[in-house]
């Protein structure tokens, strides 16, 4: 993985990242906006989190829209349509096989059955974070993260969330 864009999401996150594997989605301003996560950290501990929103104006911009009470809204409407019901579950299993991959691809022993995908998938919605970051990943992937996003202003519209190196210290 490029040091630039690791440093770029230590700033993003104001400390350093834990698991990285990699760049999931690059925000139009060219910066990394959502990480790829390993299923295990290094010391072997699980991390159930594969994609983590990283910028922070597009997760201030996300948590706008869960203190608006669009989580109850969709929760609602999961019990309510099969059909999107069956969109959610399919992402539940796309987030568990790209996991499963990412830990056959690291070497390490894939987390146990039952670990929870992320958001509250495939029963609950609970971190629209979860849900954006895992459709920016994989476009098209993932019905209320897609939702969420269609309602998201464009947050890197007025520059990058933070700088892309860091200044250089005067000699």
């Amino acid at each position: 993985m490029d040091s630039s864009d690791v440093e770029a999401i230590g700033r993003q996150l104001g400390r350093t990242p834990r698991g990285l594997r990699g760049v999931a989605h690059r925000c139009p301003c060219g910066l990394p906006d959502v990480a790829e996560t390993a299923p295990r950290l290094p010391d072997g501990t699980p991390f159930p989190t594969l994609y983590y929103l990283t910028c922070p104006k597009a997760a201030s911009e996300v948590g706008r829209l869960e203190s608006s009470g669009l989580m109850k809204e969709m929760q609602a409407r999961l019990a309510e349509a099969p059909e999107l019901a069956a969109a959610y579950r399919a992402a539940h299993e796309d987030y568990l096989a790209r996991r499963d991959k990412a830990a056959q691809e690291e070497g390490v022993e894939p987390l146990p059955p039952g670990t929870q995908s992320s958001g509250g998938m495939p029963e609950r919605v609970k971190c629209l974070h979860a849900l954006v970051a895992h459709e920016l990943a994989a476009p098209g992937s993932n019905p209320f993260g897609r939702e969420a996003l269609d309602r998201l202003p464009e947050w890197w519209a007025d520059g990058p969330c933070v700088a892309a190196e860091p200044p250089k210290e005067d000699a």
